[in-house]
Parts: structure tokens; sequence; C-alpha cells
């Protein structure tokens, strides 16, 4: 048993991080501390101080564990990194989780390449980004590729020069071949460089040179060729005219401001690059009331940055950040140089950090309502799903289901929702290999036996290496399981957990005669639910993805011929005769009620063959 005051006096005055578990041991908090003795015994005193988020989560802690670090800044990242993985409930926590798109010119390689690539490692190329738009760097990449003719292809040059053929690209005039030694490394080396410029924002070259061909061409007649550099010059100029001018300074920069109400936040981030202005992109966050614009921003700058691969030289911020030294230094050896977090005070900087604030309080008026919906739809669905069934806490739901279609040997399915939405990552398929046929019990039975089993000695040998849950893949239980069936797939799932000494909520998901979900059968009692309801959408989606997935995987087997087909163990019946009788009946059951004469009928069916298929079902 957890003694929180006991354990309260054995604290450290030294720093690191601290996780706050409930009592069903789901992580709702995590925090960093200069002294973990102080900071952790404050929520348990009595203070007139404390918010009511605050409140409300010492409520509900069970115990605590902590993370001893040799600093503070050691503190902060491994604090982002907890929360970036656990997301726990109390956090303010950043609900999009997105990567940004860069151009990467591989100038490491002898003949280099121009890429779309979505992380910016610590290689030999050159990147340029991040870009908001995967759309218009797709454009841009193909500007390039029209303009300076550089190769799209994975050969190893010069290694591979003149071994293979040149390719299409060669021939439509979008590549000079260098597979075939048809251009120097010197004259594509050049050429590399031009892209270079180009990706820099130094248009002016490639504009004259594109006029004076146009020209050139128009005066010898050769409109096809003159139209051609028309256009090649047009799209040029619509990429420069989306770089914005926002200072005569070529730093990177992101310009960072936010907007909120009782409940949300907005922050809008201004992305600079060499002094444009390449794009912006909004972030909606879940806080709380009591918390502050400081508050908020810090722990947006802590989050997002600890996802992006890119760092610029300078944050230009609307208010002061909480830690904001600690900070300054952990995106300086994020980046490998200084980075400094500035808040403006006046002139073209100040307005630029308005305009990023006025243009998130715009984005927060216009998605409230969608916010709302969104929140309705997925945790307020996760809720409503959890008072049907008198469950106080409903996180993460995993549905089953079995598939055998016409026979085929049988497949299992598991998907995951977490806070309503699909964690897709977290998706597992089983092929059946205990049970022999079409038994959908048994197949049940097997496949939550080897996911839970597999759970439990993944959590042993996790807990024997001193590593946490997050390094497994199956030992993450859930708050709440679905069978896609009633009282019989519930009665097999509440004997495997039983066998296994696990108590974890389980219902089925009842149908009525037309296939469709009427209720929720639990505690050996159908719950009639709200059709028009969020909760029952939402049941109704998760019983569709696990129906889906199941046949996915059917069919990629089936595909690759690793299921056979009952038909298969009759003699005679070969894969044409096999695929003959399932076009003509459609379904096993129907070749089953088929008698001999009707099995005859059947292109390329003798007597013989129509007989051995009866005999076999009857």
């Amino acid at each position: 048993m957890f003694n929180i005051e006991e354990e309260l006096k054995k604290l450290p005055a030294q720093p690191g991080v601290y996780l706050m578990h409930d009592a069903k041991d789901e992580i709702i908090y995590v925090g960093k501390a200069v002294s973990l003795k102080n900071r952790v015994r404050q929520y348990f005193q009595s203070s007139r101080n404390k918010t009511a988020k605050i409140e409300q989560m010492v409520s509900r802690i069970a115990r605590f564990e902590y993370i001893i670090t040799d600093s503070e800044l050691e503190a902060l990242v491994l604090e982002c990194n907890l929360i970036k993985e656990y997301r726990p409930r109390y956090n303010t926590m950043l609900k999009d989780d997105k990567t940004y798109p860069y151009i990467k010119v591989t100038v490491g390689e002898p003949f280099p390449r121009v890429q779309f690539s979505r992380q910016m490692k610590k290689d030999k190329s050159r990147y340029f980004g991040p870009y908001t738009s995967a759309g218009a760097v797709k454009d841009t990449i193909e500007l390039i590729h029209k303009l300076y003719k550089i190769r799209t292809c994975n050969r190893s040059l010069p290694k591979d020069i003149g071994k293979e053929r040149p390719c299409l690209n060669y021939h439509i005039k979008q590549c000079d071949a260098p597979c075939q030694g048809y251009i120097s490394q010197e004259e594509y080396r050049e050429r590399i460089e031009q892209v270079v410029e180009f990706l820099s924002g130094k248009y002016d070259k490639i504009l004259k040179r594109l006029e004076k061909s146009m020209m050139e061409a128009s005066e010898a007649m050769d409109y096809e060729k003159a139209i051609e550099y028309r256009d090649l010059l047009n799209s040029v100029k619509q990429v420069a005219q989306k770089q914005k001018i926002t200072s005569g300074s070529t730093d990177d920069r992101d310009v960072i401001a936010m907007a909120r109400d009782e409940q949300d936040a907005v922050v809008q981030v201004f992305f600079v690059r060499e002094g444009k202005l390449i794009g912006r992109e909004h972030f909606h966050l879940r806080t709380a009331v009591e918390e502050d614009v400081p508050q908020i921003l810090t722990c947006f700058v802590k989050q997002f940055y600890s996802g992006t691969p890119f760092v610029p030289r300078e944050l230009w911020v609307q208010e002061r950040l909480e830690d904001e030294d600690t900070i300054s230094q952990w995106l300086t050896a994020k980046k490998g140089q200084k980075v400094r977090v500035v808040v403006p005070q006046k002139g073209q900087k100040e307005r630029l950090v308005e305009l990023a604030q006025k243009n998130a309080a715009m984005v927060l008026e216009q998605d409230k309502e969608k916010i709302k919906r969104e929140e309705l739809r997925t945790i307020g669905a996760m809720n409503q799903i959890g008072d049907w069934l008198g469950l106080n806490w409903v996180r993460r739901i995993e549905a089953y289901d079995i598939s055998n279609i016409s026979g085929f040997d049988s497949v299992g399915s598991m998907v995951v929702y977490e806070d309503g939405r699909p964690k897709r990552n977290d998706y597992r398929k089983f092929k059946i290999k205990w049970v022999k046929g079409a038994n959908d019990y048994a197949s049940m039975r097997e496949v939550l036996t080897r996911r839970f089993s597999h759970g439990l000695e993944e959590h042993e040998l996790l807990k024997e290496k001193g590593v946490g849950e997050e390094y497994g893949s199956f030992t993450r239980f859930p708050d709440l399981i679905m069978m896609d069936g009633g009282r019989g797939q519930v009665n097999v799932a509440l004997e495997v957990l039983d066998e296994l000494g696990l108590e974890i909520p389980v219902c089925g998901m009842v149908k009525d005669d037309n296939h469709r979900t009427r209720g929720l059968y639990y505690h050996n009692e159908e719950i009639p639910i709200d059709r028009h309801s969020e909760g029952f959408k939402l049941i109704t989606r998760i019983q569709d993805e696990a129906h889906r997935f199941a046949i996915e995987y059917h069919r990629s087997l089936r595909s690759k011929g690793q299921v056979r087909s009952v038909l298969d163990d009759i003699e005679g019946i070969g894969e044409t005769r096999r695929k003959a009788l399932m076009r003509y009946f459609k379904s096993i059951e129907a070749v089953k009620d088929a008698d001999v004469e009707e099995l005859s009928q059947v292109p390329g069916m003798n007597r013989r063959a129509a007989q051995s298929v009866y005999n076999f079902f009857h």
C-alpha cells in the first residue's frame, strides 16, 4: 500500500521529474522541479492558493513516482518526453500533433537530388523549411525538376553510370541523364548551386534567364517553346510572391502569440525563414481556467519544440515564459547554436506579435463551435458510454472482431480508441492458429488469450528490465473491452480475463435484425442506448472499424495465398473449380445447400466433381 505521507518524507531535494498516478495507475500529471522535495510536497499541503484544477487532480492521486536528474535542464527535457508519451489528463496539452515538410537537397552525394522530407536529420544534406503546406512543397519540387533537370532516381552515381537505360524523365526533357554520363559532375553541381539559391529566395537570376529564353524562342517563331518558358516564368513568380518580406534581417524566427477563452486556447505561430514569412499555423490547446498566458505559452513551447526537428534562432513571444533561461538553454542545445527568446516591446517586431495574436483570436472565434462539436464526438462520447455502463473513467477502449469470409480460415482484429479517436499504432491482427474451421467463439477465445497473456508476460519482462510500459506493444490494458456480439462473446471474454486474473469491464454490442447496434450487453442485461447520441455514433464507428480491419487483414492473406477455403479439402476441386463454385453460388452456405444437379450446372464442373462436393458436405 502506497503511503503518501511516508513517501513525501523520502523525497530528495534534487532536480527531477515527478509523475502522479490515479487509482487505476493511469499517469494523470507530469511535472518538473528544481527541488522534488519542495515541489511535490506543495500539492499535499493545505493552502488557499491552489487552483480548482490542482485541487481536483490532488483528490485523484493514489501514488506518485519521481526520476532524479543532474540539472533543471535535464528535468525539462525529460518532462517534455514524458508528457508527449503519456498525454496526462491534467497537463495543458497541445491537441495538434503535426509534422512539417522540408525540402531536402542531398548535397553530400556526387549527383545530389531534391526531395520531400518530413524529418530534418543530422546528415550531409541541406534542408529548407519547415513549410506549412505539403502541397506547396511538392509543387515547388516539381518546378525545380522542370527548371534545373535534376534527377529523381535512386541510382548510385557515378558507380551505376551506363548500367541501365535512361528513364522516362530524360525522354520528356526533365532530366539530363547523369546516369548515362550525358552531363558532367561539375555542370550538374552548378545546377544544384542554382537550386540552393532558388530555395534561399534568390529568384532574380532564374526570372531573367526564363524571360530571355522566352523572348529568344518567340523571335525564332518557336511558339510552343515560348509558351513553355512563359508557364515556367509564371510558376516562379507565383512561388516568389508567396515569400513575403517581414524584415530586413535574414535570421530564422518563429513569432508566437495566443488567444483564449474559459476552456480553450489557440496559439498562432508565424514561421519566418531568412527574413521571409513562409507560412503560419495555429494550434489548439486544452487548458484550465486558472492558467495565465505565460503558463500556457510555456507549455506550448516545450511541447511544440520537443516534437519539431527545426529550431529557429529566435522566438518572439507575446509574454515572458516561465523557466525562460532553462528553455533557452534547452533550445540552444537542441539547435547547436544560441537561441534567444524575445518579448518585442516596440516597432515592427511588436506589431508582428500583435498580428499573430489577432489571428489567434480570429481562429478561436471561428473554431469555437467546431472544437465543441469535436469534443462531443470524441471525449464527450467516451464519457457518455462510461455513464451508460456506470464507469467513472473510460479513456481507452479495445474492440475485437473475427472474420471468416466464405469458409476461409478465421482471422481476428483488435482496434483501439483513445479519447474517442482511433489509435492505429496500437491496432493488432491475429491469424487464428489453434482453432480449425469457422468457430467464432473459439477463435475469439484464442485472440483474447494471446493478447492478454502476451501483455502480462511483456509487463513482467519490462518490470525486470526496469523500463516503462511505453517500450511494450501489449502492456497497456483497456478501460473497457467491446465485443462484436452479445452474451456469448461477452462470456468468452470474461472467462479469459478470469483465467488470467484480470478485471476489465466487458460489454457486447448487441445488433438488431438489420445488423445495426441497438444496445449494449453488460452485467447480464441489455442496456438500451439513444441512437441519436454521440455515444451511439462512436460505438458504431468502433464496430465498423473492427469489422473493416478484420476483413482487410483477411483479404490481404487471401491475396498472398496464406489462407485456405474448405473447398480446398474436397477431392477433385482445384483452384479453378473452387473459384467457379464461389462465383456461381456466392457463399459456402449456398454450396452446402445445393444438390448434385445444381452443382453440375456450374461451368467447369462434371457430375463426378459435383458428386464429390455433395458427398463432402453430406
